[in-house]
Order: C-alpha cells, then sequence, then structure tokens
C-alpha cells in the first residue's frame, strides 16, 4: 500500500493509480464533496482513503440504508446455523403475525420486500419504530398493502422492525444483539446498530443535499404507494434519522446506523471472503442463497422498474451496477453505497457527507466498485 498525499489522503494499492487519479479529480471538481473509500479484495485491504473537509479518517457517520447490510449478515448467519428457514412460514416462528391475508407469508418473501408491510395505516410514529418491538407489533396485525408475493416494493424503514422480531422470535435475542454478539464484535469492524457513547467524538453530521441552482422538481406520476410509505405523516415528534441522537443511539437497522467505509467494507470482506487469511464468517453455500436474486422487475413502493432483491440484499441492476450477477449489497438514499462480489471478490465501501442530487447510491462510487472488480489485482 502506498500512502497517500495530495487531496486524497490514505493509502491505495501502487496499482490503483488511476482509480486514485479520478477520485482527485473529484475533489478538484467540488469544494465540498467530502468522502471515504475503502475496498478489499480477496479479503487483502487495497484501497482505503478519504478526501474533503467534512470526513476524516476515523469518522463515523449515518449511511440511511446501507445500514440494512447489517440485517443481511444477521439473517445469513442465522440462516447458516439454522435458526432460521427461509421457506418456513413467518407465523412458524411469529404467530401473531398470521393474520389479515399473512398466514401463508414465507420467511423468503418477507425479508425480500414481498410482504405488503412498507407501512401501517396511520403511519408508524418514531416511537413504534425505534423500538425493539413495538412497530413490529403494529405491523402484524396489519391489513398488508398488497396481497404478499403478488408484488414487491420496498419496505424502506420497517424491514428492520420485521427482521428484528422475526430473528428475536427465532432466537430469544434481539438483532441489535445478534449482530454484535456474533458479527460485528467477532469482525471487529466499525459498524455500528448504536453507536456506543465512548466514539461520539468520531461521529459527523450527514449533510443536507442541495439541489443544483435553478433546478426545478420533476412532474412525476402519482404513485399512492410511494406517497405513503415516503411522505408518511407520523403521529407525535418528528425525527430525523440520520442527525437526531435518539435515532443513531439506538441504531435503526433500516437506517441510522453508525458506520465508516472501512468498516462496510469490512464487515462485507469479514463475512463472505475473510480478512487475511482468516475464515469468513459465512460459507460460500450461505453467500449464494441469501446473494440469490428472489424478485426483479417494478417496484411498486419507488415505482421504478428494474429493481431487484435477494435475502434483503440489494441485486445490481441498471442503476446499481457495482458487480456481476453474482454481486449484492445495498446503497443508502443520501449516497453511501457497501457491496461484495463474491465471484471477483471485492468488498466495497463509500460514505459521502453530502450525496449527490437526487440521491441513491453515488454513481461515482459504484463505477469504481466495478471498475475494481475488473482489474488485475
Amino acid at each position: 500500500m502506498e500512502t497517500l498525499t495530495h487531496a486524497l489522503k490514505g493509502y491505495a494499492d501502487p496499482r490503483l493509480e488511476e482509480v486514485v487519479d479520478r477520485l482527485e479529480g473529484y475533489l478538484a471538481a467540488d469544494d465540498d464533496l467530502s468522502f471515504q473509500i475503502a475496498a478489499y479484495k480477496d479479503g487483502r485491504l487495497i484501497l482505503d482513503a478519504q478526501g474533503g473537509s467534512h470526513l476524516g479518517a476515523d469518522s463515523l457517520m449515518t449511511p440511511f440504508s446501507v445500514s440494512k447490510n447489517s440485517i443481511g449478515m444477521t439473517v445469513a448467519l442465522l440462516v447458516q446455523r439454522g435458526a432460521l428457514d427461509l421457506d418456513a412460514l413467518v407465523a412458524d416462528y411469529w404467530p401473531e403475525f398470521g393474520v389479515r391475508g399473512k398466514d401463508r407469508v414465507t420467511v423468503r418473501q418477507l425479508l425480500s420486500h414481498q410482504a405488503g408491510l412498507a407501512e401501517t395505516t396511520p403511519a408508524l410514529s418514531w416511537d413504534q419504530l425505534l423500538d425493539h418491538h413495538a412497530a413490529a407489533d403494529a405491523l402484524a396485525a396489519a391489513w398488508p398493502l398488497w396481497r404478499p408475493g403478488s408484488s414487491f416494493g420496498y419496505h424502506g424503514i420497517t424491514i428492520g422492525n420485521l427482521a428484528s422480531e422475526l430473528i428475536f422470535r427465532a432466537t430469544g435475542r434481539t438483532l441489535h444483539e445478534v449482530y454484535e454478539q456474533d458479527v460485528r464484535s467477532v469482525l471487529g469492524v466499525d459498524f455500528y446498530l448504536g453507536l456506543p457513547p465512548e466514539l461520539d467524538h468520531r461521529r459527523v453530521a450527514t449533510l443536507p443535499m442541495v439541489p443544483p441552482e435553478g433546478a426545478a422538481a420533476e412532474e412525476s406520476p402519482f404513485n399512492p404507494m410511494g406517497a405513503l410509505v415516503f411522505g408518511a405523516v407520523r403521529p407525535g415528534a418528528e425525527v430525523d434519522a440520520a442527525n437526531d441522537e435518539r435515532s443513531w443511539r439506538f441504531g435503526h437497522p433500516g437506517v441510522s446506523a453508525s458506520v465508516s467505509a472501512r468498516g462496510i467494507a469490512s464487515l462485507f470482506a469479514g463475512c463472505v471472503t475473510g480478512i487475511d487469511g482468516a475464515e469468513p464468517l459465512l460459507t460460500e453455500d450461505t453467500v449464494a442463497r441469501v446473494g440469490e436474486q428472489q424478485v426483479r422487475g417494478t417496484d411498486v413502493v419507488l415505482g421504478q422498474a428494474d429493481r431487484a432483491h435477494g435475502i434483503v440484499f440489494q441485486k445490481q441492476s441498471a442503476q446499481l451496477g457495482w458487480g456481476g450477477v453474482r454481486s449484492f449489497g445495498h446503497d443508502g438514499a443520501a449516497g453511501a453505497v457497501g457491496c461484495v462480489d463474491p465471484e471477483t471478490r471485492i468488498a466495497f465501501g463509500f460514505t459521502i457527507a453530502r450525496g449527490a442530487w437526487p440521491g441513491g447510491g453515488d454513481a461515482r462510487a459504484i463505477r469504481i466498485a466495478r471498475d475494481l472488480g475488473a482489474m488485475d489485482l
């Protein structure tokens, strides 16, 4: 690894000169750009760098839905251990769930955004969402928004509550507990569900996206499902998921983990390839099972075509072209990205202080992840 001494700081494999030059160019073109970027190849760290004034080498921030990678890896470990059966009925673990048309919903459907529980009506409160059981209780009692299995739609926040309750019913421990005890602490990675107070000094705010000057909002077709999920008027106090302490201290697994880019990449590498010769947490068979595409097509919540999911994880698509057909991961609303390609054995993480308008995984980062996979390293 070579030390980087220009606008981009950190370390990079000397064979990544073109990637480093590209990152330097991004920084030169935008004085407000701040990011961290990290990657492993075959469990060997090949890139660990940062640039800009908002994020340092050890900064931790809230990456929105990149948080969901913690759900995916926890579920994968429990499937590997036999504690969860993807083809079992959710109600076999969680009897109260099996009402109002949900009695035949499988674990596989629940964890691939097919269950129709992206929101309740009326909408869930933050008091319920930032609780280990309250939102799950309300979702279990609700009619689904569509017949489970007939469509899929992004459960942007609720998949965290649903997965957590399922894991609690299967193991007697919350998702937070299983993830911390059996995944995060085992790997020693900077990817926290609930930021420990002793790390508060490393936390930085996620900055709001700023539309280009003079840009007008484009009129788009009305999507009532999307309006319900993303425009929800929640009873009680409003919460900024990324920046309110109540959110990141709890660490909602769907939206408010605390991470660094190195932590994201290390989570994927530690689980899928192993790091520095250590055995990975997951077997090849487990990786294949959770990374297997479950759905592809139009997401009825997002109203977007060519969206796809494995078990919790997003699959590669035109928008998320981070690797080959077996790659998987999850992006975040404000630009952060985490992904792995089991075939090229690239594990990748990216955080950004102020994401590019209009949001979603940063296209520059996604391209670099794909290009790393094509290099002879």
